[in-house]
């Protein structure tokens, strides 16, 4: 009968964990203040208002689906760039940045200020319309929706 109950609370504690992480991801969080890395630093885009830079491993899954929507949305708004910097082989580069999980977005300023982060997969709309502060998307007809 102990076997049973000892069954129950791992399913139990397992599916907790579960939803707790399924309603953290994609979540936009506030920035942090750091030293960038060598290699985030080069790839920022001084032309750009932002560079998502996002932090990837080799055999993530979520990091493709995340490759897809960053680079569309880039491609769509004026200001925009994406970067996906897999650090796979540069563990020291996502402990400088204090990243946690694959795929973290890092939204950073032209001078490399991080404006904000998030963990896991983005959803565009709500990206998109927390970086209005940033871009300017007045004249360029784009919207949050789209």
């Amino acid at each position: 009968m102990t076997g049973v109950w000892v069954l129950l609370g791992t399913l139990v504690l397992g599916a907790v964990a579960g939803l707790v992480l399924r309603a953290r991801n994609g979540r936009i969080s506030a920035a942090r203040t750091h030293d960038l890395p060598e290699v985030v630093a080069a790839a920022l885009d001084p032309a750009a208002s932002v560079t998502l830079v996002q932090i990837s491993t080799t055999f993530c899954a979520p990091c493709r689906h995340t490759r897809v929507i960053l680079s569309n949305l880039a491609e769509k708004t004026p200001g925009l760039r994406h970067v996906d910097l897999d650090v796979t082989e540069q563990p020291e580069v996502a402990h400088a940045l204090s990243v946690l999980r694959t795929p973290t977005t890092l939204a950073l300023a032209s001078d490399g200020h991080e404006l904000l982060r998030v963990g896991g997969v983005p959803k565009a709309a709500d990206l998109l319309e927390a970086l209005k502060p940033y871009l300017d998307l007045s004249n360029s007809g784009m919207h949050p929706k789209e």
